[in-house]
């Protein structure tokens, strides 16, 4: 299993890769459920940081597969 700081940097490589080169993504991040939180005080775990990778990178992998026009080169991270 893959340590906070990795998956955290993770997460950061595949948000800016949405945000410079799909930045029409990014209204589909922010609406994501695992980025608002139902609790007050939700805890942070590697479950829920690779959760939230595992929906980023689908978001963006069905993206580029939905429109191969606008993906110049598929990005896996």
């Amino acid at each position: 299993m893959e340590t906070e700081n990795e998956l955290n940097a993770k997460i950061l490589k595949i948000t800016m890769t949405i945000k410079d080169k799909h930045p029409e993504l990014s209204k589909y991040i922010e609406e994501m459920k695992v980025t608002i939180p139902d609790e007050n005080n939700p805890e942070i775990t590697l479950r829920n940081l690779n959760t939230y990778y595992d929906s980023l990178n689908a978001v963006l992998n069905n993206y580029i597969l939905e429109h191969p026009d606008k993906a110049s080169v598929k990005t896996k991270t």
